[in-house]
């Protein structure tokens, strides 16, 4: 069995780190690494952000993540290793609030078994984002970096 990393860390006392997440997933049988970076944008519907402050519910969190990542084993090789690590507190823009890694041995597993770990964190795990804008307002979303607009773009393009 490959292995499973997850964690949620203060990101104000503690920076999430890439490398780490990599070097984690980067064993035999493995020859092929797949990275997802999540950052703050600077940008969201139109308002300019100037950070994000990420709220956890981290019981339910790890427990997703755990899930999500076995789910991932289960379509892609029980061998696949992969680290999860989302960030609370507060970030400023171009911070990274999750970090993704999966190690297997094949890169298309590996991409895979990355997008569907990231989407289903999206869809299913309890974190919230309260964005500060820099008109001084400031406003609750639900989820991680990829937008829901996104998603009703893409499915309204291929209907269309």
């Amino acid at each position: 069995m490959g292995e499973i990393f997850i964690d949620v860390w203060n990101v104000e006392s503690q920076p999430l780190d890439a490398m780490e997440g990599l070097a984690f997933v980067t064993k035999p049988p493995n020859g092929a690494e797949s990275l997802f970076i999540g950052t703050v944008r600077d940008l969201n519907q139109g308002k300019e952000v100037l950070g994000v402050s990420y709220d956890v519910f981290e019981p339910l969190v790890k427990q997703s993540f755990t899930d999500i990542c076995k789910e991932a084993q289960e379509k892609w090789g029980k061998t696949l290793s992969l680290y999860v690590v989302h960030g609370k507190g507060r970030l400023p823009v171009g911070g990274i609030s999750i970090v993704i890694a999966v190690g297997s041995p094949h890169r298309d597993e590996a991409f895979k078994a990355c997008r569907y770990v990231i989407e289903q964190i999206k869809h299913r795990s309890p974190i919230w984002k309260l964005e500060h804008y820099e008109d001084g307002d400031s406003q609750w979303t639900q989820g991680c970096e990829l937008c829901t607009h996104e998603h009703a773009v893409e499915e309204h393009h291929h209907h269309g």
